[in-house]
């Protein structure tokens, strides 16, 4: 994995902010293309996850970063950067709920229980940083 430079302090601030919308580059499974899309970023007690409103279709970007689990995090709002990052798919019920209910909370959902089996989640860690 390459190394990245260390994240400035304007960079860590818009990561400690509870959502951002950000783009978010994977790597095609079947093309080996990137593949950008705008996403929302959460973050939940210094941690950094992204998910999604249920559906019952797998999304191809989470099919993509099962296939290769490096992506790019575009911030874009206030500050513009490129941060490589690595993905984990939370699948554990008991994390899933917990990381699920604060999404929930950011989102003004009451619906945890349906996001809990039809919505997307990862876990975001941005290679050589960690928001506080």
């Amino acid at each position: 994995m390459a190394t990245s430079k260390p994240v400035d302090d304007k960079v860590r601030d818009a990561l400690t902010r509870p959502q951002n919308v950000i783009d978010m580059t994977t790597t095609g499974r079947k093309s080996h293309e990137p593949r950008r899309l705008e996403i929302v970023l959460h973050n939940i007690d210094g941690r950094l996850y992204i998910s999604g409103a249920p559906s019952r279709t797998r999304r191809g970007w989470l099919a993509n970063l099962e296939a290769d689990r490096n992506l790019t995090i575009h911030l874009k709002r206030g500050v513009v950067a490129d941060l490589p990052a690595t993905a984990r798919e939370i699948t554990d019920p008991t994390e899933r709920r917990q990381v699920l209910e604060g999404i929930a909370r950011h989102w003004n959902r009451g619906d945890v229980d349906v996001m809990m089996q039809y919505s997307p989640l990862i876990e975001v860690t941005i290679d050589g940083a960690r928001p506080s």
